[in-house]
């Protein structure tokens, strides 16, 4: 069984010593889907929330929050971050549909981005909630997973 690289030898928790790793380019992609009803979908396309726009808040939210993984989840290391991009896309389906988040996050450092990219959809997504539960209180979040990811010692990983 594979070692936990958060737990020392007694079983306490601990940050992963990364001094010894080399500074190399590291990227990942995440992407998370929430359900809107349709009418609450289209008041977002049309920019109708009285909150604002929607989608141009929650791209903010989502890239501060990739910068700011490290103060949100325990044990990350702070990150220099190179690059956050975060796509957002309204899909339609029926009389549901959804907005799709893609985070893609990169670094030149010793570890990885992968929760960053992680938690850059979530806080988007996480926003997009916010600003239209007056309209639609029946969204769900789901699929909150990791893409892909380059670089680092472990390689390169693509989900199926």
């Amino acid at each position: 069984m594979t070692k936990l690289t958060h737990l020392d030898d007694s079983g306490a928790a601990r940050m992963v010593d990364i001094s010894a790793k080399a500074a190399t380019r590291r990227e990942a992609v995440a992407e998370g889907f929430i359900h809107v009803a349709k009418d609450a979908l289209q008041a977002i396309a049309d920019q109708a929330i009285k909150k604002g726009d929607v989608l141009a808040t929650a791209r903010i939210a989502g890239i501060m929050a990739a910068k700011r993984t490290a103060d949100l989840i325990p044990l990350c290391h702070p990150l220099p971050i190179d690059a956050v991009s975060l796509d957002l896309a309204i899909e339609q389906s029926g009389d549901f549909g959804g907005i799709r988040a893609t985070a893609t996050v990169a670094t030149t450092h010793g570890t990885g981005v992968e929760m960053e990219a992680l938690t850059a959809v979530s806080a988007a997504l996480l926003t997009v909630y916010d600003m239209a539960k007056a309209l639609d209180r029946t969204m769900r979040i789901d699929g909150i997973r990791l893409l892909k990811k380059s670089g680092g010692r472990s390689g390169d990983f693509i989900a199926e």
